[in-house]
């Protein structure tokens, strides 16, 4: 293809011009992959829609009558009319902590006492002879255990024949009172007087030894309301044990497992008096937890109180006087609402999957131009390393922006907590950053592939593994508080985990921020040493910089096309064409020869292609010394010898053609001099300029027409006339005459 104007251009285009053809490329390729990009988008609108539809059904059952305070309508005056009272006296315990408490109830401290089946009983792995024998479990009549160990065994079971002594008299104040109901994370209604069974835990048990409990609340101010429960007396058994490592270890043996089901053999608690004296009191308690329901990985401590008094009571008893514990109660509080985001409670590991997805397409997108040859089609055309690094990334920024931008506005429009609430700038400046972390890692990564689909399995791969893995594996790291924060931030050196910490803490500022109707996480909250919201941009920062360097260079030396020295950084980046110059290749090194020297024009070729190396001239356009290309064996094969040692040169302006059988090595040697493969030994010059390491500078004079096409499949023939026609510096009338030349078939 040929062209007289005067506008056409024989050098390469300008940078700007490189830039430019390329810009267009892409945005037609983007616009022919409209669907493909819809598809993308529709990810996170289909998320956020199915969290506002999961958030709506959480509030639909929230706002049940069954989770607001308890009311009742009650006649007041006598007349008739009643006035809806609400609060404890009429709520379940579901109801109670929504209710308002402005005088919490004075409860009488319990201990958390076995029910009757599980209460601690001879057994193979308890063989101990004074635990009681199992048949008191068909009876129901089984007492309960208290171990007892300490450095002075008389003063250990004074102290403990005084804890459960029968009171005189019997009352609520004085008893020893338990319950085999579980306990609630607060302490507003206690379970105990509502369901379960109620205990009054003495030495013996006698036919007078039921006390009734009551606890008094004002309703309002012209009614009461009294809770009254009816104990059950229990016996108390004190065992003394030699050592809190067999109490450990008899505990740790109450719990076995049966063929059908787990079988208990609970004990109501234990006491290590240590080196307790008459002058000193040291002593560590043991308390039943057993199947309490835990918030934020810690048991409930509303039953501890009674356990710790009750040993206070017994040693003060023996040595000094009594201390009386009389009740224990909650701080006030206001009514209050159960609100629960489900977009930060699930978004860390769901939004985890909504950013990280970008990082396969990414590197699929650079991964097909490196399969498809188009990315050395295009520096063959002069589409210079620079141009491409600078619209390349800068084009993926633009889609990974415009997604994420996408992402969080629809959140935001459909009234996620989880973007509403958090400073909008934090969210900005986090997103940005790690897109761009996620491009860069893309660009490195993608050195390492060269098949489509093996680089689009392993991107998934990562992106649902890092969602996984940081859900059920490195937030239980985060959460526990004993973990060393050394070892956190040496994981968030991973990009994936380094995004999940960040969501993790969006999320926990927004939940706490809609539980209490505050705001989420300012700029502020960075500073806490809690947040490692700060920690997270630092490294991703850092990383950034770092892979974005790496990459580039890693794609200087191990591209097909550039083959620079791995020094080449060391050295001063040349702006002017390196000077031409040849020298022997290593192929020719020692005595091994490679070529059939009984031919008379072998011989003959590579004599001439020696004096050239000795005596450098520009007669010759392409000196070709002792090029050699083997393929490694697989599958068991052979190695295949696919050019044996060819030595050639080629006087400027001749016209050279090659012919051979199929299997000859022709496209070998073409592809080892236009880039698309290195040699295996030896190399070739082209207007003295070394294929191996100069091929940026050779593409400046060659032009190549491949053996098979290397296209965009999206893009018209048209369409690529207009981008290589740019890159040949062509523009104006020049450019759309090219662009209207077809190939008929």
């Amino acid at each position: 293809m040929a062209d007289s104007d005067s506008d056409s251009s024989p050098h390469t285009a300008a940078f700007w011009a490189q830039a430019d053809a390329l810009l267009r490329k892409n945005l037609t390729y983007q616009k022919r992959n409209i669907n493909a990009n819809c598809r993308l988008i529709s990810f996170p609108f289909v998320l956020c829609t199915l969290l506002v539809i999961t958030q709506t059904l959480v509030d639909n059952q929230l706002n049940k009558k069954s989770s607001k305070c308890g009311c009742r309508c009650i006649d007041t005056n006598g007349d008739g009319t009643c006035e809806t009272v609400c609060g404890l006296q009429f709520s379940s315990l579901d109801q109670s902590p929504n209710c308002p408490v402005p005088s919490p109830l004075k409860w009488p401290p319990l201990f958390q006492v076995p029910a009757p089946q599980y209460r601690a009983v001879r057994s193979a792995s308890n063989p101990f002879t004074d635990l009681p024998d199992e048949s008191c479990r068909q009876t129901g009549n089984c007492p309960v255990t208290v171990f007892i160990t300490g450095a002075n065994q008389t003063l250990g079971q004074s102290l403990a024949a005084s804890m459960f002594s029968p009171p005189s008299p019997l009352n609520s104040t004085t008893s020893v009172l338990g319950s085999d109901s579980l306990t609630n994370q607060d302490s507003f209604l206690d379970p105990a007087f509502v369901e379960g069974s109620l205990y009054n835990i003495q030495s013996q048990c006698t036919s007078n030894s039921t006390v009734n409990v009551s606890v008094s609340l004002n309703a309002s101010k012209s009614s009461s309301f009294n809770f009254v429960r009816e104990t059950v007396c229990v016996p108390s058994l004190n065992l003394w044990r030699n050592s809190s490592s067999e109490i450990n270890d008899q505990i740790y043996r109450g719990y076995e497992k049966g063929n059908a089901e787990r079988q208990y053999n609970e004990i109501l608690g234990a006491y290590d008096f240590l080196n307790s004296n008459a002058n000193n009191f040291n002593v560590n308690v043991w308390y039943n937890a057993t199947n309490k329901d835990t918030v934020d990985g810690q048991y409930y401590l509303v039953r501890l109180p009674g356990a710790i008094n009750l040993v206070s009571n017994a040693y003060l008893k023996l040595f000094q006087g009594r201390m009386e514990l009389e009740f224990i109660k909650e701080m006030p509080k206001p009514a209050t609402k159960l609100k629960l985001d489900i977009a930060s409670l699930l978004g860390t590991l769901f939004f985890t999957w909504v950013v990280i997805q970008l990082f396969p397409v990414v590197l699929t997108a650079l991964v097909y131009e490196k399969q498809q040859k188009l990315r050395i089609m295009m520096k063959m055309h002069g589409l210079g390393d620079g141009p491409y690094w600078m619209i390349s990334y800068m084009y993926f920024l633009a889609i990974c922006a415009l997604y994420m931008f996408v992402f969080v506005a629809f959140g935001s429009l459909v009234g996620l907590k989880f973007f509403t609430l958090n400073d909008y700038s934090i969210q900005f400046v986090f997103y940005f950053i790690f897109i761009n972390l996620q491009i860069s890692l893309a660009f490195l990564v993608s050195a390492f592939f060269s098949n489509v689909k093996t680089a689009t399995v392993v991107g998934y791969i990562c992106v649902f593994g890092t969602g996984l893995l940081g859900g059920f594996l490195f937030q239980a790291f985060i959460e526990d508080a004993s973990f060393p924060k050394g070892w956190i931030i040496f994981m968030e050196l991973y990009p994936g985990f380094a995004l999940y910490r960040g969501l993790y803490e969006f999320a926990e500022y927004s939940l706490s921020g809609n539980s209490l109707g505050t705001h989420g996480m300012k700029w502020g909250n960075l500073s806490a040493s809690e947040n490692g919201m700060s920690d997270v941009m630092i490294i991703m920062l850092l990383e950034w910089i770092a892979l974005l360097f790496i990459a580039y260079y890693v794609d200087q030396v191990f591209s097909s096309g550039s083959g620079k020295n791995p020094k080449y950084l060391l050295q001063k980046f040349r702006k002017k064409r390196p000077s031409s110059f040849r020298r022997p290749s290593l192929g020719r090194q020692g005595s091994k020869v490679f070529v059939d020297m009984d031919k008379p024009d072998v011989v003959q070729e590579r004599e001439k292609v020696e004096q050239l190396l000795l005596e450098p001239t520009t007669s010759h356009s392409i000196v070709c010394d002792n090029l050699r290309k083997v393929y490694p064996g697989r599958d068991g094969n052979p190695e295949k010898m696919a050019v044996r040692g060819l030595s050639l040169a080629l006087p400027r302006g001749e016209c050279f053609g090659m012919l051979g059988p199929n299997g000859a090595g022709k496209t070998s040697f073409i592809s080892m001099m236009i880039g698309l493969t290195t040699p295996t030994t030896g190399t070739a010059y082209v207007e003295g300029l070394d294929i191996r390491t100069q091929m940026d500078w050779v593409y400046t004079s060659m032009g190549v027409c491949p053996q098979h096409d290397l296209l965009w499949e999206t893009l018209t023939g048209r369409e690529h006339l207009l981008f290589y026609g740019r890159l040949k510096n062509l523009k104006g009338a020049s450019l759309k005459r090219v662009s209207h030349y077809h190939v008929i078939f």
